[in-house]
């Protein structure tokens, strides 16, 4: 699996509001008004993630969700990075 150019990877960045490159992979915060509602989040992230076979690094602080993608077997960001990300945005 081969991972995503630099310029192919700046161009997707800019179709997703927030996103940033960390390390090898794009991460973002999603803020949320109760524990509750952020765990419903990473919730549907997981069965997503299940459906995709595609698994994010998820961090949970408080009402902060911090989701990083990455293609480990890639050694950096693929397709599936990006699609995963296009569906988490519509998540919220």
């Amino acid at each position: 699996m081969e991972h995503l150019s630099i310029k192919d990877i700046h161009e997707r960045l800019e179709e997703l509001n927030g996103w940033e490159m960390l390390g090898n992979g794009i991460t973002k915060e999603f803020h949320f008004n109760s524990f509750n509602e952020a765990m419903e989040f990473v919730h549907k992230i997981g069965e997503e993630a299940e459906r995709q076979h595609h698994f994010p690094d998820i961090t949970i602080k408080n009402t902060i969700v911090t989701i990083h993608l990455t293609t480990y077997e890639a050694n950096g960001l693929t397709h599936g990075d990006f699609k995963m990300a296009r569906v988490i945005e519509q998540m919220v």
